[in-house]
């Protein structure tokens, strides 16, 4: 079972936020969906959680068309900065409200939550920080317990330790229960270590999908003098360059070879390194 994204295109007016997306989203995973600012990212949840439709291609959730399809969308739950919420909604009634939607969530459990992150479920939503906004919406998130579970910029406004709360809570709900989850970020560093796969989105299009492992280990970079490294790279993926005053640094995306590599300096790269030097803009 998964989420199928088949030959996904979305224009609005002459811009196109996304071009012949062709995605698998597959059940019991964690995802980190990456991408710069207009890259693409929210545009595709979106999508998928029938928020907006596609201009060209289809969605299919388990095999069920997404489009106006209560069966479908019953599956899957959106938290991101929009507020869907009434503003004189109590954080309760929120998620009554979100168990009127989805037969699986559990009010109680957000309820539970609501203690942890220190949230007065009798305030009205309206009436939140925008730091217990993003809390309450990610509880509802986590208390639909929909099988494909979008969770773009989960923590928006929230401070470090309400951060580290969120992320644990993510892996706990997993173990205890693996679902789907898919988290749209821009702080990778803190999502990484979370993260099973990874989908990077650059200019609409899909520019990786693939385990964090498999990119890892694919992943490094060489730095020297600019004739070793140049000797070096010739028959490589190289994915970036740099000069560091008489260093040239050269970062590479592809099985590392095994002879000899000297007078070189050879490191690996991160998740969000390898995420910068994939999608910056090349100057000529």
């Amino acid at each position: 079972m998964s989420i199928e994204i088949k030959r996904v295109s979305k224009s609005f007016g002459k811009t196109k936020a996304l071009n012949d997306v062709l995605l698998e989203i597959k059940e019991n995973k964690i995802y980190g969906l990456l991408g710069r600012n207009g890259a693409g990212k929210s545009t595709l949840l979106k999508i998928i959680n029938n928020r907006i439709y596609a201009t060209d291609g289809y969605v299919y959730i388990d095999g069920l068309d997404s489009v106006e399809n209560d069966k479908a969308q019953k599956d899957v739950f959106l938290m991101n900065d929009e507020n869907t919420y009434p503003s004189n909604m109590t954080v309760s009634e929120m998620l009554k409200w979100t168990e009127s939607f989805y037969p699986d969530a559990d009010a109680d459990k957000g309820l539970k939550l609501a203690e942890k992150f220190s949230l007065d479920t009798k305030k009205r939503f309206g009436s939140l920080s925008t730091g217990y906004r993003s809390i309450a919406k990610f509880i509802a998130a986590i208390a639909s317990n929909a099988k494909y579970t979008f969770l773009d910029e989960p923590v928006l406004g929230l401070d470090a330790g309400h951060r580290e709360l969120v992320y644990k809570i993510i892996l706990e709900e997993y173990s205890d229960a693996p679902r789907t989850f898919v988290i749209a970020t821009h702080i990778i560093e803190e999502v990484s270590a979370l993260l099973e796969n990874v989908i990077i989105v650059e200019k609409g299009k899909i520019l990786e999908n693939d385990s964090v492992d498999n990119l890892l280990s694919k992943g490094y970079c060489v730095s020297g003098d600019e004739y070793t490294v140049n000797e070096f790279i010739k028959d490589k993926n190289v994915i970036s360059t740099e000069k560091v005053g008489s260093v040239k640094v050269a970062y590479i995306l592809e099985n590392k070879v095994t002879g000899s590599m000297q007078n070189l300096d050879v490191s690996a790269l991160s998740l969000q390194k390898l995420f910068v030097k994939l999608t910056e803009e090349r100057g000529e």
